[in-house]
């Protein structure tokens, strides 16, 4: 099966040259998600746990549109611009990923893209065999 595009209409169209998300079979891989709405502004200045919740709403997005849920991300990527949001970061990510949770990796990083950005996260999903 080749590589597919994946566009969901709930996330901001990306503002550099990159796909929301791509397939190939069952793996989806889910570029860097931000605290941007559908809108295309940022959710939560200043507020780690709400621009967390919004990552989390645009993961989900991307999956649902590639036909999973969250439950079938394996695997997430978690760039912070502050360590010390760990124990705030993971709370919310309590909520969302309420299964067994995805293998993880969390790194504190200098800069993002966009200076009100707090944190960004990237997934990879293992859709089940059924799925569209």
């Amino acid at each position: 099966m080749p590589k597919q595009e994946i566009v969901s209409p709930d996330l901001a169209v990306p503002n550099g040259h990159f796909a929301q998300a791509t397939r190939s079979g069952r793996l989806v891989f889910i570029s860097g998600m931000t605290a941007r709405n559908a809108a295309g502004g940022v959710t939560g200045v200043g507020d780690i746990s709400a621009q967390t919740h919004q990552v989390c709403q645009n993961l989900e997005a991307a999956v649902k549109a590639a036909g999973g849920t969250l439950d079938d991300i394996a695997r997430v990527d978690v760039y912070v611009r502050n360590m010390e949001d760990f124990d705030a970061i993971h709370a919310v990510r309590r909520q969302y990923f309420t299964g067994v949770a995805p293998a993880s990796t969390m790194v504190e990083v200098s800069k993002f893209v966009n200076k009100d950005y707090l944190i960004e996260i990237n997934a990879i999903a293992v859709l089940p065999e059924d799925a569209r």
